[in-house]
């Protein structure tokens, strides 16, 4: 008797020593309206309070800004920029940590002030963090670090996608705009008093 299989999660690691494309597990990036958990295609409001959850609850949540809000060339990247400062402030202890460029930090990356997407475990290592959020990270180098990060860290990886989205994030969110970090600050917002009850 042939069971069906339980469909890929993507989850934290290690899980490999080189981790599989999620795609290649038959994981497929959402749909307008949704995002993905852990592989799974759920509403955009699950998704942020998903997300939200996961920060609050992080030890050590760091945000990774890329060269789209760093640089500021356009107004999307400067509204996306302003967004994501008002949801640092609300989540405790949040750290940013930049991504300004894609190039090899060798002989030596400063882990502690920038990330480097060739090596992206070794900033997770160096800082012990355990919850990171991509924002502003090209799609093709964001979806190279997620894999690193997710092959040899048990970090638990979410990226606010501008495009349509990282099937290889735990959590992902696509067309991901200031609108949308807006309403990921208030579900953090909500997310804090509700652990405040508890």
């Amino acid at each position: 008797m042939n069971a069906t299989p339980s469909p890929y999660r993507v989850r934290p690691g290690p899980e490999a020593f080189l981790a599989p494309a999620a795609a290649t597990r038959g994981v497929v990036l959402p749909e307008p309206g949704q995002g993905l958990v852990e592989g799974l295609p759920v509403p955009e409001d699950d998704a942020l309070e998903a997300i939200a959850q996961k920060l609050v609850a992080a030890r050590n949540p760091t945000l990774f800004p890329g060269p789209q809000i760093l640089w500021a060339r356009s107004p999307r990247g400067l509204a996306k920029a302003a967004a994501l400062l008002e949801l640092a402030a609300a989540v405790p202890g949040l750290r940013l940590i930049p991504m300004p460029d894609y190039r090899p930090k060798y002989p030596r990356i400063h882990p502690d002030r920038e990330i480097n997407p060739n090596h992206p475990n070794l900033t997770i290592w160096h800082n012990e963090i355990d919850v990171c959020l991509f924002a502003g990270v090209h799609c093709h180098y964001a979806n190279i670090a997620l894999k690193i990060i997710r092959a040899s860290t048990p970090c638990y990886t979410i990226a606010l996608c501008g495009e349509r989205g990282h099937e290889d994030a735990m959590i992902t969110l696509r067309d991901a705009d200031a609108a949308t970090i807006g309403r990921l600050t208030r579900a953090v917002e909500r997310a804090r008093k509700g652990a405040h009850h508890d």
